[in-house]
């Protein structure tokens, strides 16, 4: 380590200085907010042949406080049952973060808390969510595939206009 602080460039300016300061957010905090993992079979349901059937749920929220912040909360809920619809687990995570928006323009906002903000909350919410299947007995734990929230959010949207959502085709 130096203390010698980096070269100016002509105008002056040290290279962090030169660098415009463009539109982002920072995260202050994660944190559970609510878990809830049901194994109601067991220990027969960790005895069950093939795959069960998962039938999962998304939902993003976001609420700017008083202090300027906004808190994101991403909501997973995962149900997976046996052929014969018998219950092998079902798991409920809400998973918050606080967020620090900077120079970002109003219409912005509320795509950037709910895109970006779940997309950098989710590898953290995977990881609660196959730790639970894990303790409770599954083996290989569940692994929540990767969301489109830009998907989810364009589809939402579409849904509050009454316009039928696009499918994609090429």
């Amino acid at each position: 380590m130096t203390d010698a602080t980096p070269p100016a460039d002509a105008n002056g300016q040290t290279p962090d200085q030169a660098q415009p300061q463009g539109p982002g957010f920072r995260i202050l905090a994660q944190y559970v907010r609510d878990l809830s993992f049901e194994n109601p079979k067991a220990p027969d349901s960790l005895r069950i042949d093939g795959k069960p059937a998962i039938d999962m749920g998304v939902e993003m929220n976001a609420q700017g406080r008083p202090d300027g912040l906004f808190e994101v909360d991403l909501k997973l809920s995962i149900k997976a049952t046996a052929d014969d619809k018998t219950p092998v687990f079902h798991v409920e995570l809400l998973y918050g973060g606080l967020f620090a928006l900077q120079g970002v323009q109003p219409q912005d906002i509320e795509p950037l808390l709910l895109i970006e903000c779940p997309r950098y909350l989710f590898p953290f919410a995977r990881q609660i969510i196959a730790q639970a299947t894990a303790d409770g007995g599954f083996y290989p734990p569940f692994m929540v595939d990767p969301i489109d929230f830009a998907a989810i959010y364009v589809a939402r949207q579409q849904q509050i206009a009454g316009a039928p959502a696009e499918t994609g085709q090429a």
